[in-house]
């Protein structure tokens, strides 16, 4: 084919290659173009480029696919040249056995033969067809890579210029990237100008606004000075009237104590005589009992019945105290009738000017009759019934309102005798008439009437109200017009104040007709709010004249603690109108008196102290608590300010006059106890709640229980203003509190203090106090109290300005003193000098320090932080106190320190450069710039070439690079020098070395390898002396001309801990001129830490979202439980109530049951391998420096001890470096854990086993795999093909493991593609399954059963071996013939079956069609150290001695474990007789016999025939040397089990055996059932026996069970002279 290169005529090409034409043709055309442009490129040119680079890859990759198309097809050549030459192997072999067998005459063995030879044949036939298709392909395959290879050399003059092109290309891109680069670059530099322009702007624009701001400053200073006159003046002023307010209120203060301690004076006594009363009432109480007792003796003595005379006197008692209780009602009436009979009389002489009469309502004429009649007839006489009714609940409501709050004993007496009267009948208050009349007839009918319609005319009312349909009469008559309502209250407003819940409040009310007419009112109902608990008690007052007033009731009974607002609304004749209701709870209603205090203008060193007034004006007591650490809200900056009576009551006094100690408050008057106990009182009270009694009575209001401790001091700020020592404490209702504040001015300026008042009481907000102060410093004064110098250095001069201000009206002379410790350091210039009026004075201070100023001035100067604070005095004459300052100055040195002081690099070889590290320190607190000055050629000093600046305190790492250029010692000195021209010299001393051998390269740069990838690289060791006088002794190089000995060398590289390098070989020996080849391989990988901390956030990521949800979970499930309602029962808490009482337990509870300890990740887990597989997805390039040591040993160990170790030398020490960059890989393994090794483990011999690895593309562009080849002859095989993996998809390597020996496999395979090689670990074991049987194989008779039942046996398989073990039972009946079987039908059908221990493998099968024998289970697996239990049931369905059949237990890899022959047999009664001759061919017709079998009958004793079955017993006795040994034969008589009832046998004409020499042993017996008797047959022949004479008789067996039968025993007997 290559001869035909250069014809004319060049073969077609194939279809799929016709794209070379086009390539062909587009290529010289392409070429014709590039001449005519010449060296001018276009994009035309360019794209042609590109898509010629395209089509040469395409070919190439084409070239590549029929590479390997060749090469399979070469292999699977090989492998079916291989086969057909097995099969001819076995043809021959098998020829050779067909003329064996001919040559014996073994038909049958030849019949089989001849069939296996024909399937050979065949299939060797086939294989040969196979080759030939195979090497036609093969051929077809070489022809096309041929044509390939041809068009490849066609296109190498194309592929050469298309390359010459392409560095063209890349030439064009360098130049135009340095063209854009040198454009970006001058495009910086004018962006750099213009910013520095704007900046010069900026700079200006702030200086001019720092000029402005700073002329504005000057004013504002004027403009104070101005305004601070006149401030002092009004404040003056103000000091004045405060002045004369507060005398006032300490006058009305001390008028309030006053009142206060007769109140509880007045209390005292008040307890004083109650308890006095409570002592007399239980002394007559006494006294009472004892003149009982003293009575009931003397009746008892004079034999009258006492008991029933003390009920008389007793009843009389009560009888003459209700007369006079009725007396005294009957004269109140009286007094009300009379006030009565005057209002109708002036009603009378109005309505007789009226021009119109209105109608008399019912009401009017029952109280005109009632008029009837002469008053003076009213005589005192005993209650009726009704009146005695009324008298109890009149005493009931009495004693109700009596034992209420104090907000009804304001009533007066003429209005409770008023509520009294109201609570009886018109009828029952007059005195019956001396004749009757209408009053007694009518009058209480229409009473009761009247009282029974109330409720339903208030309905009636109501429902009229609210539907709007009101007659309301117009509000004009007689000409007059009135405006209002028609009735107004006394009071306007129901006010229920200060209510507690549980008890009971009454209030009355009047309503009085205002109107022009005669109205009435009627009750029309309540609010809705205030439905459950205002009522209202009053009785119809029925029409009322002008001017008239009716009296009510209203109870109030509070259900729940919160203030309630309301209405009662009536109904009148002139329209309707309403009572407004009120009730308010106890609340606190504090308030201060003055929520800024301004001390004012006050000189430094003075002390003034001011009081405020806390007061609460409702009935709560609270804790209070002065807080200075955080401002409240300002929502709760509202507070109710007092009168402006009150608002001045603020103290002031000076510290020359009075302290502040010696001023108290008004609650410690008191005592001490008294103070004590009343704290401990308010201490047991919950917060909140105030007792019973402090609604009752002033004795309930105690003054505050204040805390003085001196402990409780909170955290002050640290200006001038404090607070006092009352600082929390408790304030009771409606008492009040001084808080003090005081104002010591230590520094001039304006002090403030913001602090609150915090209250217990929820309801009440936080009280803010603004407190304000300033002080005036004195005449003279520095305007800098600090002096700072910054940081100084010893034995420099550092000067500044000290300016003295004097706001004197005259001159003052000043004097400046510094301390002695410092004035050899330290001076002020002028020492004394005059300051004028209103005038300054500077004063130049010089400092000097020493390097003796530590030992001077201890007092003052920190030698450890180098701080030094010197105070200083300036004396003003005439001023008592002086003027103080501070100079303060940090002063530092000036030293440079190395460490270490000496360097020593050592042995350096002269192939390497030693780096050794110094670290230089800055013990100044100032920056220094430094420099290394004079460096010799041999050392380099890094960084920056040994020039930079030290910032204070500051330690930078110095490298010294020492390069030796020849092989001696080294000592010299670098020079460091400072800006202030200070030197610091370092030592450093080396010597050079020259090892014995080298290496080709010490640097490695690894090309970019992907994570889980490979590279390599090769380098050389060398020994580059001659072999020619070898040293065995080692040379320490220390002097001079160091020279090194020749001879071999041992080497070693050590690599460094956890490093990603391997070096093959990493030791070995190397003669002289001998050269290594050194591997170097380089495999990145992730760092154990960083998946751990991977691991552990995904792990608490998934943690937090859990606690999220778990959060939500909780949120809607309290939702839900919030929307539905429940209703609380009174006096108990709802459940709902209780889940949230509980609720904030149960957070605690959560957060300690987390584990506060990080999450321990194994390596290899779950977690782990996500981690890492994450971390593969998302890592960065990282690069990695290693230095590899190569240790050199010096010679060979010496002659006389060659175990000895070798001598090893630092100095002659190689190194390599290493420059590893690792990237991103471009496929994951995303099986097995993310690991690359595929392990089958242990696979017994003959299974095989899958494994799946699958592999994930994480680039971003498609990847095209390919693989390494595995052993075509090995276990391991790839079953699938490989494909181009687009980005995120994912890919899947089906490997199968099949070992055909017991040994380990490991095999590698390489996955690569154009960025990286994965390499693949695959290893695998195969182990010999040992599996062994409970049964050992061969017979396995299951006995005689009754026809239609079944029994089982359990066969028992134990797996001794380390791996999992596949079987599966067949059994003969049920799998294929097999040949051999058939030639056994054969020879029994020839008759030559005469044995009868020999059956046949399949014997008789049930008529049904199901199997005889079954197994199970049928097949399965075992695990390693386990059994597994295999159920053998034998089931016929007929009668027959016959069954058999073959039970094979096999493993997976086609071994037998055991071969197990089944017999068995079944009867159609439970005695069976077994042993004897084989009388028939041992196998029966699957199909039912049509006429069964009778045996021959026999009559029995009494008459019946019974069937008779023949048994034929063959003995045979051997003779030999004369001897002569008795035949002996066995015959079993059994029971069968399930029958569960013993039998009985027995043989007839023994006596006649004996004569023939026959004995049969036992002659009877019984059968237990699931037991066998055996029957001994023995003959023994008689002396005068002839030879081959054949002895022959019958004898009956009878046996006995369900049925009888009896069995015909034929015994035949004969003697062998030859052994059988």
């Amino acid at each position: 084919m290559m001869s035909d290169k250069g014809s004319h005529q060049e073969p077609p090409l194939p279809p799929d290659l016709d794209w070379l034409e086009q390539l062909s043709e587009e290529d010289d055309g392409d070429l014709v173009a590039a001449a005519d442009y010449g060296q001018k490129r276009s994009n035309d040119e360019t794209a042609r480029m590109f898509k010629l680079r395209r089509n040469l890859d395409q070919l190439d990759s084409f070239h590549r696919q029929k590479e390997h198309g060749v090469l399979k097809t070469r292999e699977e050549l090989k492998l079916c040249s291989e086969n057909v030459k097995s099969l001819e192997e076995q043809r021959d072999t098998l020829e050779e056995e067909i003329d064996q067998q001919k040559a014996a005459d073994n038909s049958v063995a030849v019949f089989r033969l001849r069939t296996q030879h024909k399937h050979l044949c065949q299939k060797l036939q086939s294989e040969e067809e196979l080759e030939g298709r195979i090497n036609t392909e093969l051929k077809q395959l070489k022809r096309e890579l041929n044509e390939v290879e041809v068009e490849l050399s066609r296109f190498s003059s194309l592929r050469q210029e298309l390359q010459e092109e392409e560095l063209l290309f890349q030439d064009l891109k360098v130049q135009k990237a340095a063209t854009r680069l040198r454009q970006e670059r001058e495009a910086t530099q004018n962006l750099q100008l213009k910013i520095q322009q704007h900046k010069d702007k900026q700079v200006i624009m702030k200086k001019k606004e720092e000029r402005e701001c700073q002329k504005k400053i000057e004013e504002h200073q004027a403009n104070c000075k101005i305004t601070a006159k006149y401030l002092k003046e009004t404040i003056k002023r103000l000091h004045q009237e405060e002045a004369e307010k507060e005398e006032q209120n300490r006058q009305l203060q001390e008028k309030r104590i006053q009142a206060v301690e007769s109140l509880k004076s007045n209390i005292a006594a008040t307890q004083e005589s109650f308890r006095i009363k409570q002592s007399r009432a239980k002394a007559n109480a006494q006294e009472k009992e004892q003149q009982q007792k003293q009575l009931r003796e003397s009746l008892e003595f004079q034999g009258i019945n006492s008991f029933r005379h003390m009920h008389q006197q007793k009843q009389l008692e009560t009888i003459k105290q209700k007369q006079e209780e009725f007396e005294e009602r009957q004269k109140s009436k009286k007094v009300i009738v009379e006030k009565i009979i005057q209002k109708e009389q002036l009603v009378k002489s109005r309505t007789r000017q009226q021009a119109k009469l209105p109608n008399i309502s019912s009401t009017d004429k029952l109280s005109s009759l009632g008029r009837v009649g002469d008053w003076n007839y009213l005589e005192p006489r005993p209650p009726p019934a009704t009146e005695e009714r009324a008298t109890a609940q009149l005493r009931e409501t009495c004693g109700l309102s009596s034992s209420s709050s104090a907000s009804s004993d304001d009533e007066d007496p003429e209005e409770t005798m008023r509520q009294e009267v109201d609570h009886l009948s018109l009828a029952d208050s007059l005195a019956q008439p001396e004749c009757s009349g209408l009053w007694d007839e009518k009058y209480k009918k229409l009473l009761n009437e009247k009282t029974a319609l109330v409720q339903t005319e208030v309905k009636q009312e109501e429902a009229a109200m609210t539907s709007g349909k009101l007659n309301v009469p117009a509000g004009k008559v007689h000409g007059k017009k009135w405006k209002g309502p028609s009735f107004i209250s006394k009071p306007e407003v129901i006010l229920f104040k200060d209510f507690e819940v549980g008890k009971m409040y009454k209030k009355k009310f009047v309503l009085t007709n205002t109107s022009y007419i005669k109205n009435h009112c009627k009750l029309v109902g309540v609010s809705a709010q205030l439905k459950d608990c205002i009522s209202i008690n009053y009785k119809p007052p029925g029409s009322l004249s002008v001017g008239m007033s009716c009296d009510m009731q209203a109870v109030f009974q509070p259900m729940i603690n919160e203030d309630l607002e309301g209405d009662l609304h009536f109904s009148s004749a002139a329209g309707p109108f309403s009572v407004p209701v009120r009730c308010t709870i106890k609340k606190c209603e504090l308030e201060v008196d003055s929520q800024l205090v301004d001390f004012g203008s006050h000189v430094v060193g003075q002390t003034i102290s001011r009081t405020i007034t806390l007061s609460n004006k409702g009935a709560l007591a609270t804790l209070f608590s002065l807080d200075t650490t955080t401002w409240p809200s300002p929502e709760s900056h509202h507070v109710q300010m007092p009168s402006p009576v009150s608002a001045h009551t603020c103290q002031e006094t000076s510290s020359q006059n009075t302290t502040c100690g010696s001023q108290k408050s008004s609650g410690e008057i008191r005592t001490k106890q008294e103070r004590q106990k009343l704290c401990e009182a308010a201490q047991q009270e919950k917060p909140g709640e105030v007792s019973e009694g402090s609604a009752v009575g002033p004795e309930a209001l105690p003054e505050a229980c204040v805390s003085t401790d001196a402990e409780l001091n909170l955290d002050e700020d640290t200006s001038d203003i404090s607070l006092g020592n009352v600082r929390e404490g408790e304030i009771g209702t409606f008492e009040s509190i001084k808080l003090e504040v005081v104002f010591a001015p230590t520094v001039p300026g304006e002090a403030k203090l913001d602090f609150h008042i915090k209250f217990s009481n929820q309801s009440s907000k936080p009280i803010p106090i603004h407190v304000r102060g300033t002080a005036v410093s004195i005449p003279v004064w520095v305007v800098r109290p600090t002096v700072d110098l910054k940081i100084c250095m010893f034995d420099r001069l550092y000067q500044d300005t000290v300016a003295v201000h004097s706001r004197a009206s005259t001159a003052l002379k000043v004097t400046f003193d510094v301390c002695p410790e410092m004035r050899k350091h330290m001076k002020l210039l002028p020492k004394t000098g005059f300051i004028q009026a209103q005038s300054s004075f500077n004063a130049q201070l010089k400092f000097l320090p020493r390097l003796s100023l530590s030992k001077d001035a201890t007092k003052y100067f920190d030698s450890d932080t180098g701080v030094l604070e010197v105070p200083m005095t300036v004396q003003v004459a005439g001023q008592v106190q002086p003027v103080h300052f501070t100079v303060q100055a940090v002063v530092t040195c000036t030293d440079l320190q190395f460490e270490p002081t000496e360097v020593d690099f050592g042995y350096c070889s002269v192939f390497h450069s030693v780096r050794s590290r110094v670290r230089l320190s800055n013990l100044s607190l100032l920056p220094q710039e430094f420099g290394f000055l004079g460096v010799p050629e041999f050392i380099e000093v890094q960084p920056n070439d040994g020039f930079g600046t030290l910032l204070p305190q500051e330690t930078l790492d110095i490298d010294l690079i020492f390069s030796a250029n020849e092989a001696r010692e080294y000592n010299f000195q670098l020079t460091c020098k400072t800006e202030i021209n200070r030197d610091f010299l370092l030592s450093c001393r080396a010597v050079g070395v020259r090892p014995p051998l080298e290496l080709s390269h010490s640097l490695i740069q690894f090309r970019a390898t992907a994570l889980c990838g490979n590279s390599q690289a090769i380098i050389y060791l060398t020994n580059p002396h001659a072999n020619r006088n070898q040293s065995k002794q080692p040379v320490t190089p220390v002097v001079k001309d160091v020279t090194t000995p020749e001879g071999p060398r041992l080497f070693s590289f050590t690599l460094p801990k956890d490093s990603d390098i391997s070096i093959t070989p990493s030791v070995g020996r190397l003669l002289p001129g001998q050269r290594c080849k050194v591997q170097v391989t380089f495999r990145p990988r992730m760092l154990e830490q960083e998946i751990t901390e991977e691991a552990q956030r995904v792990v608490q990521r998934a943690k937090v979202l859990r606690e999220k949800e778990l959060a939500m979970k909780r949120l809607s499930e309290q939702e839900t439980k919030k929307e539905i309602p429940v209703e609380p029962v009174k006096g108990k808490k709802s459940p709902a109530s209780l889940k949230h009482s509980k609720m904030p337990d149960e957070p605690k509870k959560d957060q300690q049951s987390e584990s506060p300890y990080p999450v321990d990740i194994q390596p290899g887990s779950e977690q782990y391998e996500q981690a890492r597989a994450s971390l593969l997805g998302s890592v960065t390039q990282r690069w990695s420096d290693f230095i590899v040591p190569c240790f050199i040993s010096d010679g060979d160990p010496p002659d006389d001890d060659r175990q000895a170790p070798p001598t090893w030398s630092a100095f002659n020490t190689l190194y390599l470096k290493l420059q590893c960059p690792a990237v991103k890989p471009s496929l994951l393994v995303i099986s097995s854990n993310g690991h690359s090794i595929i392990d089958f483990h242990q696979v017994a011999v003959g299974q095989r086993v899958f494994k799946k690895f699958t592999v994930q593309n994480i680039s971003n562009e498609p990847l095209d795999l390919r693989t390494s080849l595995l052993d075509i002859h090995g276990p391991i095989s790839l079953l699938n093909a490989l494909r181009c993996i687009r980005p995120g998809g994912k890919h899947t390597l089906l490997f199968a493991f099949s070992p055909d020996q017991e040994k380990t496999y490991c095999e590698t395979l390489d996955i690569c593609d154009h960025r990286m090689s994965l390499e693949v670990t695959l290893r695998g074991e195969g182990v010999v399954p040992d599996v062994t049987s409970s049964h050992p194989g061969g017979l396995f008779d299951f006995g005689c059963v009754l026809e239609k039942e079944s029994t089982s046996q359990v066969v028992k398989l134990q797996n001794n071996s380390a791996v999992e073990v596949g079987f599966r039972v067949l059994l003969a009946s049920l799998s294929p013939p097999r040949p051999q079987s058939a030639a056994e039908i054969v020879a029994v059908m020839l008759g030559d079956y005469t044995d009868s221990e020999v059956r046949p493998i399949v014997g008789t099968q049930n008529y049904s069609g199901r199997s005889v024998f079954s197994a199970g289970p049928v097949k399965g697996s075992i695990a390693p150290g386990q059994s597994q239990d295999i159920t053998v049931t034998f089931q016929p369905d007929h009668q027959s001695v016959k069954y058999s059949d073959e039970l094979t237990i096999q493993l997976m890899n086609k071994s037998e474990v055991c071969v197990m022959d089944l017999t068995g047999a079944a009867s159609s009664h439970n005695m069976y007789l077994h042993g004897g001759d084989v009388l028939n061919v041992p196998f029966e017709p699957l199909l039912l016999p049509l006429i069964p079998s009778q045996a021959q009958p026999t009559e029995d004793s009494e008459g019946r025939s019974e069937p008779r079955i023949t048994v034929l017993v063959t003995l045979r006795a051997r003779c030999s040397g004369g001897a002569i040994t008795p035949a002996v034969r066995e015959l079993q008589v059994g029971c069968i089990r399930s029958s569960k009832k013993s039998g009985e046998f027995y043989l007839d004409n023994v006596a006649s055996l004996q004569q023939q020499g026959f004995s049969m042993e036992p002659s009877k017996g019984t059968v237990e059932a699931g037991h066998t008797r055996t029957i001994r047959v023995t003959w023994i022949p008689h002396s005068g026996h002839k030879p081959y004479e054949v002895v022959q008789t019958c004898v009956p067996l009878t046996v006995k069970g369900d049925e009888k039968h009896v069995y015909r025993v034929t015994l035949m007997a004969s003697v062998s002279h030859t052994a059988d």
